[in-house]
């Protein structure tokens, strides 16, 4: 019986059978609306209002500033263009990077339709912007700066904290899109000086279609959604008041040992790859760096001379499920932008490499058995070549 491997985890998680106990036991016992003023409502608020608590403490923030969204894209969506709306009067540049997921770049490109200048940090072949380009970029008519915590297709981590401090006197609102990096990093948007923060659910082995929208007090912007006024009127429609108290339930089990454990255990997976792929002579590189600070959970290689997808076809058929880049353009025949940042449009890496991505139920079993399908297909490959 062929084995079923999982490792795109940067893709989705599998979601946690405690929190999907959760969800069963609130949609069984606790589904009122949590707008309602009678006993039932009450109730339903009482488990929202809790599972906000417990997700804002995760980032030193207050309870106020949590806003529930539907997810990562609609967390960026609201924050870039709601923040140029609002505060188009005091300028229109806005800055981000090259590497950003295209939750970010569509709504940039919607932007410089509407009349914006959008500067677009380059990255290193390390996958991190250059802070002295960054603050070159910066002038009196940024507004808004979005730029991802971690990188989605390499691991990369930007330095948060260090544009944090640039930007703590200057007039722009700081926003990251921390769906990757939520969960594994070390993230205090008080100490960071971060104003908006984006995260989605699925990505911590809890419910899909659920995220949250971190909003410093002192930002001010209407609700993305229109209709009623839930969320403290910032987000309007019925909050999922189940998979919200899943949501929690996943976080609360991300103490700081555990996503110290988890970082160290994906070091190792990695490791062990690497030392597989020497010893069997597969020729290979890096994408990105190895840096301690990464996510540690993503790792992109370059298996040089053969295919993204010829790989990823003859891994599939062998049960095991890696990626050739984001799943967000999964169903595109377009290259991977965040590699032509990092290496140039000609480089044969952007053909040649896959994505493969732990997760806390990943074993070294399952490396184990990836490694050897690697081998035998890189074989089979080479000696049809021949």
């Amino acid at each position: 019986m062929m084995k079923e491997v999982y490792l795109d985890n940067a893709a989705t998680t599998p979601t946690d059978p405690k929190v999907v106990e959760v969800i069963a036991d609130n949609l069984t016992n606790n589904w009122g609306n949590a707008s309602s003023l009678h006993g039932v409502g009450r109730k339903a608020r009482a488990s929202l209002e809790n599972s906000r608590s417990i997700i804002a403490k995760s980032i030193n923030a207050d309870d106020e500033e949590i806003i529930f969204t539907s997810g990562g894209t609609e967390s960026n969506n609201t924050a870039i263009l709601k923040v140029a709306d609002r505060y188009q009067k005091f300028g229109k540049h806005i800055i981000t990077t090259k590497i950003e997921h295209p939750s970010v770049l569509r709504p940039m490109e919607k932007l410089e339709k509407d009349g914006f200048t959008v500067t677009y940090l380059d990255v290193n072949e390390d996958g991190v912007i250059d802070l002295d380009q960054f603050k070159q970029a910066l002038d009196d008519e940024t507004i808004l700066v979005s730029i991802m915590t971690g990188n989605n297709e390499v691991g990369s981590h930007m330095p948060i904290h260090e544009i944090g401090e640039i930007l703590k006197d200057h007039q722009a609102i700081f926003h990251t899109d921390a769906v990757q990096a939520y969960g594994l990093l070390d993230i205090d948007v008080k100490r960071d000086h971060i104003d908006l923060l984006s995260t989605s659910a699925h990505k911590l082995n809890g419910p899909k279609m659920l995220g949250f929208l971190y909003k410093n007090s002192d930002v001010n912007f209407d609700s993305f959604v229109l209709g009623g006024e839930q969320e403290d009127k910032r987000r309007a429609g019925t909050e999922n008041v189940a998979n919200i108290a899943g949501f929690a339930s996943a976080v609360e089990r991300l103490t700081t040992e555990s996503k110290t454990e988890l970082q160290e255990k994906y070091v190792g997976f990695k490791h062990q790859i690497i030392d597989f792929l020497n010893d069997n002579q597969i020729d290979f590189d890096i994408n990105g760096s190895m840096s301690d600070d990464n996510l540690q959970h993503v790792f992109n290689i370059w298996l040089k001379g053969h295919s993204t997808y010829v790989m990823q076809t003859n891994l599939d058929l062998a049960g095991i499920a890696i990626s050739g880049g984001s799943a967000c353009t999964a169903g595109s025949l377009e290259p991977s932008h965040v590699l032509i940042a990092m290496y140039g449009e000609d480089s044969p890496r952007i053909s040649e490499s896959i994505r493969i991505s732990f997760g806390k139920y990943t074993t070294s079993d399952d490396i184990s058995y990836l490694c050897n399908q690697l081998k035998e297909i890189v074989d089979r490959l080479n000696s049809q070549e021949a």
